[in-house]
């Protein structure tokens, strides 16, 4: 293998490693990370799986502050994708001071979060690229075979889509908005040489439209080529299916919502109880998590229930549940979401569906059909589909809360916004603590349905469960309208001063 330092972090910081190549479905921790895969490492069918792996291993714990593995904190896809999301938004709230500089949003082009997300997402999709340069090759001297060919790349390009979209939420206007706003680069080429560094750094911002076409390109293939079935822990047909969904949520393309969720109908279904597929990891409604085992995760300072777990059961418990959405008339005080998947002591409420605060092993869950059964809801709603909408939307809302209480009926709706509204509401209560209230902050405020980010809770304000339980006052600050500049964080300042060829534009404002 190839040992090659990069210096420029837009292309990736082009690293891969792989040492102890196993054939073994679970991610690996996967050392050094300045080794570059050389034709050797495509030889065998067990060493091509073991650099997919590797994939997976750079979006579960890639690279924050110039280190990767288990100081990555779970970099880009293994936490931090949930943390800064939701820190971000307004339904979970910022405790101490770990996460402080995303929820007031006083980051700068030097913050370390977001130019950790910028810098591992883009060496995860430099992975995927070089996997994706190597299948063919690997294909025509009989070391895999056309199925498996198929298999990978069709892992590969989900994970390139669903990086990219990721930094799309982050770094750029949203598609609503402006879809000919800068976008990011969209880095379709491998660089595992030193000579390409340079070849590539005149790649520049797209647009907005443009990497979202890229984006469904991608993803288009990427479901033609994947099983139906197979192992939880990879990508399946219905991965790119569902990020589909999403993405034309994005876009505002409501029938394209609506004709991709119907194609995940009898394959993925709804659970009985909205605590089931936080408990049965394999569940039919995990369209697809990032795994990790006690041997492999985001660590104490990265992992989901550290992070998000109650104090009192050891874990950190940095992030609460906000007391506005706690005390918000839209969730019903017998929901089971409320009882059974939240937990509490003496200084607030924090969420519970991560538990394992020793070994660290709950899946991120990337894509769940809960969210892609709201999206159809909206997107119906949107169309005019009104009853259909308010079925979905019960779909959902019925199975957390107890027989007493009544489904939706049109009659609870004045016209199309107010139900779009208990939609919306829906969504915060459904997926609250995965990192998806940003998504929808960040295109409803493209679209002028929002203002941009709410009012939150006053960091490291809320002392008590009575912020909770009684009708305290709640301190409040940290609203910022989608005009701000700081709506988008900045291109990191090492991947502009860095490029000496053509340094890619800045977002204004920085």
């Amino acid at each position: 293998m190839k040992k090659i330092q990069f210096r420029n972090i837009k292309l990736g910081i082009a690293a891969l490693a792989f040492a102890g190549m196993t054939s073994s479905c679970d991610v690996t921790d996967l050392s050094p990370a300045n080794l570059i895969p050389d034709e050797e490492s495509f030889g065998t069918a067990v060493r091509v799986e073991s650099l997919v792996l590797g994939v997976y291993e750079s979006a579960q714990q890639g690279f924050y502050l110039g280190s990767a593995g288990q100081a990555g904190r779970g970099y880009p896809f293994g936490a931090a994708n949930v943390q800064q999301g939701d820190m971000r938004g307004e339904d979970m709230y910022n405790d101490q001071l770990f996460y402080e500089i995303t929820y007031i949003a006083a980051h700068t082009p030097f913050s370390a979060n977001n130019n950790g997300m910028w810098i591992s997402i883009y060496r995860m999709i430099n992975r995927a690229n070089i996997v994706l340069e190597s299948l063919d090759a690997a294909l025509e001297n009989g070391v895999i075979t056309q199925e498996v060919r198929n298999t990978l790349r069709g892992e590969m390009l989900f994970l390139r889509a669903l990086g990219h979209h990721e930094l799309l939420t982050h770094f750029s206007r949203p598609y609503m908005g402006d879809p000919s706003a800068m976008g990011v680069p969209y880095r379709r080429v491998a660089i595992n040489d030193v000579p390409l560094v340079a070849a590539n750094e005149t790649l520049g911002r797209t647009t907005v439209a443009e990497d979202y076409a890229l984006i469904l390109a991608d993803l288009n293939e990427a479901e033609e080529l994947l099983p139906l079935t197979r192992n939880h822990a990879r990508v399946r047909r219905g991965a790119a299916i569902g990020l589909k969904a999403r993405v034309m949520l994005h876009m505002g393309n409501w029938q394209g919502v609506i004709d991709e969720f119907t194609k995940l109908g009898g394959t993925y279904s709804l659970m009985d109880s909205p605590v089931t597929p936080f408990r049965t990891v394999n569940s039919a409604e995990n369209i697809f998590s990032f795994v990790h085992t006690a041997e492999s995760n985001a660590g104490v300072n990265g992992a989901l229930p550290s992070m998000y777990g109650n104090p009192a059961r050891g874990a950190r418990g940095l992030v609460k549940v906000s007391p506005l959405i706690w005390r918000s008339d839209f969730w019903h005080s017998e929901d089971l979401r409320r009882t059974e998947l939240t937990d509490r002591n003496a200084g607030g409420i924090y969420t519970f569906k991560y538990t394992d605060v020793i070994n660290r092993t709950d899946p991120n869950p990337i894509l769940r059909y809960a969210e892609v059964v709201l999206s159809a809801a909206e997107a119906n709603a949107r169309l005019g589909n009104t009853s259909v909408a308010i079925e979905l939307l019960n779909s959902v809302r019925d199975r957390a809360l107890p027989a007493s209480v009544p489904s939706f009926t049109s009659s609870d709706f004045a016209n199309t916004d107010a139900l779009l509204t208990a939609i919306f509401n829906e969504r915060r209560i459904e997926l609250l603590a995965e990192g998806k209230r940003w998504g929808d902050i960040h295109r409803l405020s493209g679209e002028g349905r929002m203002p941009g980010i709410p009012t939150k809770a006053t960091s490291r304000s809320i002392t008590s469960l009575d912020f909770y339980t009684t009708d305290r006052a709640i301190p409040t600050d940290h609203a910022l309208p989608y005009s701000s500049n700081l709506f988008v964080w900045p291109i990191p300042i090492d991947e502009i001063v860095n490029n000496s060829q053509d340094p890619i534009p800045q977002n204004p404002g920085y």
